[in-house]
């Protein structure tokens, strides 16, 4: 069947729309058709080549949508069923996923690869050849086939254009801040950068019972969409905010600085290392090129203050019980995301809803599929 899809043949360069052709299901993948899919910062380092995708690739890997069919073996989901794609495959029964750590499964080492975990191939071709879905899943494409462990059963009346922000972004700044720094009631803790990600560590402490939230993003739009959703305090730089953690604390620093920039940078890791108090985490969810080294810090504070530096992937969360659970959490009101969408955009807009996002206009934008 054909399918219109947004691909990027050269780094640097903008994604081009193209009309591919995609297979049918083999043993253990599913033909979805993408409701919507979210414009996450991940997919602009492809763009930009801070990550070393295959190319061709097509882009996208927060996605939700309807299964419109099966392959033989599927036992996860069924035609009709409404689910949110997990960004990270987990597979359930490898070494990570039996011991409760499925963002770290087996099944996501080919994620820059785009081939289909199982030895599924490239179900995608076009002019170029086989096409790599970012992710094993190229959600900016309007058809997908997909192996199921990157499913997620959703209820039918969630509304998929909101539900779409749970397979990444969501659930990376939420258990960033609840999973990874373990955010307690009276905790203070720091967020650094207020994109798709951080507005959600931002929710995600406030609801673990932080006393203070205090959200750090240069642009004013952002920190107020922070103190809107549940930061105590925003400020536009790190030095900006670190008397008034010193106040707040009393001298004893943050328990907690999450770092979810869009580029991660040395001086994003120095700060958020400078403005926690003994025994705190440096949470990293931010990216840059893989082969950077971008952490320079005395070794000697780490020691004596016993500090600590955590990476964090997909907020430490299990897709297949955590999505559900935010999801449930925005369905009693606990969580927001239609307050993160800032703006809709078409297939065919998406270069522009990248520029946007390179501006800072969004906190979070969505493309809403046409059929």
């Amino acid at each position: 069947m054909k399918t219109k899809a947004a691909v990027v043949y050269e780094f640097g360069k903008p994604a081009v729309i193209e009309e591919l052709e995609l297979r049918e299901p083999g043993p253990g993948e599913v033909l979805i058709r993408y409701v919507a899919a979210g414009l996450c910062h991940s997919d602009l380092h492809i763009i930009t080549g801070d990550l070393a995708a295959r190319l061709p690739m097509v882009l996208g890997h927060e996605g939700a949508g309807i299964i419109e069919k099966t392959g033989p073996g599927v036992t996860r989901v069924k035609e009709g069923d409404h689910v949110v794609c997990s960004f990270i495959p987990n597979c359930g029964t490898c070494r990570y996923c039996a011991s409760g750590q499925q963002s770290i499964c087996d099944m996501g080492a080919t994620i820059l690869d785009g081939a289909l975990p199982g030895g599924g191939g490239y179900p995608l071709t076009g002019s170029r050849g086989e096409y790599g879905g970012m992710c094993m899943l190229g959600t900016f494409s309007q058809w997908g086939v997909i192996h199921e462990a990157s499913t997620v059963k959703v209820d039918d009346d969630l509304p998929l254009d909101k539900a779409v922000l749970v397979g990444c972004g969501v659930p990376t700044g939420w258990g960033a801040a609840v999973n990874t720094a373990a955010t307690k009631a009276g905790d203070t803790v720091v967020v650094i950068g207020v994109g798709g990600i951080g507005i959600n560590a931002v929710q995600g402490a406030r609801y673990a019972g932080a006393k203070n939230v205090i959200a750090v993003d240069p642009l004013e739009n952002k920190r107020e969409k922070a103190l809107e959703l549940g930061a105590t305090h925003a400020f536009a730089s790190v030095d900006d905010a670190m008397e008034t953690v010193t106040n707040l604390t009393r001298g004893q620093m943050a328990d907690a600085a999450i770092l979810t920039t869009g580029v991660m940078q040395e001086e994003h890791i120095t700060g958020g290392f400078n403005i926690i108090g003994k025994g705190g985490d440096v949470v990293i969810t931010g990216l840059n090129k893989l082969d950077m080294n971008n952490i320079v810090l005395p070794a000697s504070i780490l020691t004596l203050w016993r500090k600590n530096i955590k990476g964090s992937l997909f907020g430490d969360c299990n897709p297949t019980y955590d999505i559900p659970k935010i999801l449930s959490l925005y369905q009693a009101g606990d969580l927001k995301l239609d307050e993160l969408i800032t703006k809709q955009y078409t297939l065919d807009q998406v270069n522009e809803g990248y520029a946007d996002l390179e501006a800072g206009k969004n906190v979070r934008g969505v493309i809403i599929h046409e059929h």
